[in-house]
Order: structure tokens, then sequence, then C-alpha cells
């Protein structure tokens, strides 16, 4: 399997074409003969996992080749393995599904069916995550320059989590995303030098959030080279929101101080090392 990317590298000896380089030889490396990538894939999957007990349910028997493992095991839906994944939900830490102990369970958003879905998923899938998420600006970057200056302002939120009666943490994936070391820590990237602190992103008051990642923004716009979120719905909430409140942003803007409304003390602190007194912008 070829190796991922790493970024561990300071502004000072940041060298983005290089980066953007292996990215995109990665995304070549596994694209280019995927039908052996994935074969090694399911292998290394079945080899770890050999002695689950979804798997020795099936009969797979440490088998790790992929016609073994197309021949014995079901194509399923989620209500196939809902009695498993309640299992773990309640406290049962015992192989079920992998042989890692389950970190957290992600949620569905509940559309489909009206009730959300419990997604069992282990630390290091962060990891993967985190490098899925670092691919999409290398290759955007080759069809728009420029990507790369100044900053972005996104708008980007947390929702409200839970917890199974066993006491793993139940959320959605972007929440988990955030809240964990590889956003929070998340070393220097020009593609991700944010407008909003992370402070004013992991706030769980909606209004609040929305409210100081705009004001930040704001504060920011002559920086500013891009603009979105993760969801069109999302950025259309925050041209609505700046419709509404635009009014107590511009008085934030021109007086140098954050509307009292803003009770939370860590997005006040990060929100008054950036806001400024700045009657000429407004």
């Amino acid at each position: 399997m070829p190796e991922a990317p790493k970024n561990t590298l300071k502004p000072s000896d940041y060298n983005l074409a290089e980066k953007n380089k292996r990215s995109l030889q990665f995304i070549e490396d596994v694209t280019s003969n995927s039908d052996e990538v994935q074969k090694r894939v399911l292998e290394e999957i079945l080899s770890r996992n050999a002695h689950v007990e979804y798997l020795q349910r099936h009969g797979l028997n440490g088998q790790t080749n992929r016609e073994t493992f197309k021949k014995v095991m079901p194509v399923i839906t989620y209500d196939d393995i809902q009695t498993d994944i309640n299992r773990i939900a309640n406290g049962d830490a015992s192989p079920i599904l992998c042989s890692n102990p389950i970190s957290e369970f992600l949620t569905s958003s509940g559309t489909s069916g009206g009730e959300r879905k419990l997604m069992p998923t282990i630390e290091e899938e962060l990891g993967r995550r985190s490098l899925l998420y670092s691919l999409l600006m290398p290759v955007m970057s080759q069809f728009v320059p420029g990507l790369e200056k100044g900053k972005g302002m996104y708008f980007l939120f947390i929702k409200s989590e839970a917890k199974t009666p066993g006491g793993l943490v139940a959320r959605p994936v972007l929440t988990s995303y955030y809240k964990s070391t590889h956003f929070k820590d998340r070393p220097y990237d020009p593609y991700t030098n944010y407008t909003s602190p992370n402070e004013t992103i992991l706030c769980p008051d909606s209004y609040q959030s929305m409210y100081s990642q705009m004001l930040c923004g704001l504060c920011q716009h002559e920086e500013v080279l891009r603009v979105g979120a993760v969801f069109a719905s999302g950025f259309i909430r925050a041209i609505r929101f700046l419709e509404k409140y635009w009014k107590f942003l511009a008085n934030d803007i021109r007086t140098g101080m954050i509307d009292p409304q803003i009770t939370d003390p860590s997005i006040r602190d990060a929100v008054m090392k950036i806001l400024k007194p700045d009657a000429k912008a407004c």
C-alpha cells in the first residue's frame, strides 16, 4: 500500500508545491492499480479481524482471499447488524464487529428513515478521514490557482452529541472531526488557514458560534480569499444571519467590543485577539 503523505512542516519551511506533488502522487498510486490495492486492503482488514464474532459467524474461518470473502459474506443492510450495534452501544466490549476497540459512534442525519443510525468507528479511522480531507485542495489547486493565498472564511459548526448506555459518545462525523486533535492541533497548512478561531467553531451554542465566526471573518475581510461552508445550506444560513444581525456586527467592528449576548468566555477571549476598533470598515 502506498504511504500516505504526512504534513509535519512549520510555516517557515513549508513547501506547498512539494506537498501537493506528494498528495497527487499518492492519489495516482492508489488509483492506477486500484484492483490490486483493494485486494491488499481487504486482505489486511480480514487478517486483522480474523477472530471477530461477525466474521466467525458467517464461516470465514480466517480466510483473507477475496473469492472466499465474496462467497461466504452476505450483502447486508443496517438492520442486519443492528443487534450487534446495540450490543456495542450497551457496553459489550468484546470483538463483535472489529478487533480494535470501538472509540465512538458516528450518527447519520436520520433523513432517510426518520431515525439516526449508529455507525461504530475506531480511533485510527480519524487519521484516514483527515487524510481524505487533506487531498481535496491539492486536486482543486490544479484547476483554480492561488487557493493557498489569503484566508478562508468558512462557517464550520459542531452539533449535539449523546452517550450510549455503555458510555460511548454518539455524534455526527464532522463534530467528531472538529473535536479531535487532528483538527484542533492541525499542523500549518495554508489551505486550512481559517478566519474562525477553533473556539468559535467548537461552541455548542449555534447563535454564538455563527455570530463570532461572522465577526472574525468580517474583521479580516482584507485577507479573505474564499468563503463557504461544508454544506450549501450552511452558507445560505450564514448569509441570512448577516442580513438579520449586520447592525450588531457593524457596531462591534466600530467599537472594537463584542456584543454582550456572546457570553462564552473562550469565544470572547479568542475574538478579542482579532477584533479591533475600525470605524472606517463600517
